[in-house]
């Protein structure tokens, strides 16, 4: 009983000892509180933004964006992934202009992005879109090249027509790769909102942090921060509890 509870928290043992070393570090005056403010002021921030509703609206508008630019990718990028994954001379057309696109880091086109639609919604979730666009698409590519050829060879024995083999048999089987993608994306996503609302936007929490900076508040920023990370191993934790129940029980492997 005592190893399986250690084994659940185990991972938290890490994140402890670094809240304990921060409140030394504050305790001891090494950093002005404005520079390193102590986690319970983080807290206490955090509470008064409950109260206010200010970490509510921030985080729904966040939230908005990347839902709103996650979905669109998905519906991009899975369907490309299975036509490309499908017809490789098709695919070798339009590679090299992809693998360009892939190499840009979109936080790099934000200035443009801004002079052709401004620092309104479209610029982010343009911005949402190119970030979660390649990890749905490549897993999706991957997933459909890599169906085992001899599960082929024996939907042949079975006289499957190519449709019926594509979809009982190639489409299930890059399932899993699929999902893996969109984990992924949506990881993508989140960096990726944080960033051009750090530049430009008037709401969200990459807004949040933003403005606690210009306004010297540091214990708003790190409320900020540990909410994004909060949010984000949410979201993890629910898509790999998705994606194993879709494997039905096969193992899954965890990705960063």
């Amino acid at each position: 009983m005592l190893n399986q509870i250690h084994e659940k928290i185990k991972g938290y043992y890490v994140f402890i000892l670094i809240l304990i070393i921060w409140q030394v570090v504050c305790n001891l005056g090494i950093y002005n509180e404005f520079i390193l403010p102590p986690p319970v002021k983080v807290f206490t921030t955090f509470v008064k933004m409950i109260k206010d509703n200010s970490i509510y609206e921030n985080v729904y508008i966040s939230l908005k964006r990347i839902i709103i630019g996650f979905s669109i990718s998905s519906m991009v990028a899975i369907p490309l992934g299975v036509i490309f994954g499908s017809n490789r001379r098709l695919y070798e057309y339009f590679k090299p202009i992809l693998e360009f696109i892939r190499n840009t880091p979109p936080l790099a086109l934000i200035p443009m992005l801004i002079l052709w639609f401004g620092i309104g919604e479209k610029s982010k979730i343009i911005i949402i879109i190119l970030a979660s666009f390649f990890p749905v698409f490549l897993n999706t590519l991957s997933g459909i090249r890599s169906c085992d050829p001899k599960l082929i060879e024996v939907g042949q024995a079975f006289n499957f027509t190519k449709k019926q083999i594509f979809t009982k048999i190639i489409i299930p089987n890059s399932i899993l790769d699929i999902f893996i993608g969109l984990s992924l994306g949506l990881g993508y996503s989140f960096r990726a909102i944080i960033g051009a609302e750090l530049i430009a936007a008037s709401s969200g929490l990459g807004y949040l942090i933003s403005d606690g900076k210009a306004m010297s508040r540091t214990d708003v920023v790190m409320v900020g921060i540990f909410v994004i990370g909060f949010l984000g191993i949410i979201s993890e934790y629910l898509f790999t509890k998705f994606i194993k129940k879709v494997a039905k029980g096969k193992q899954v492997k965890e990705y960063a």
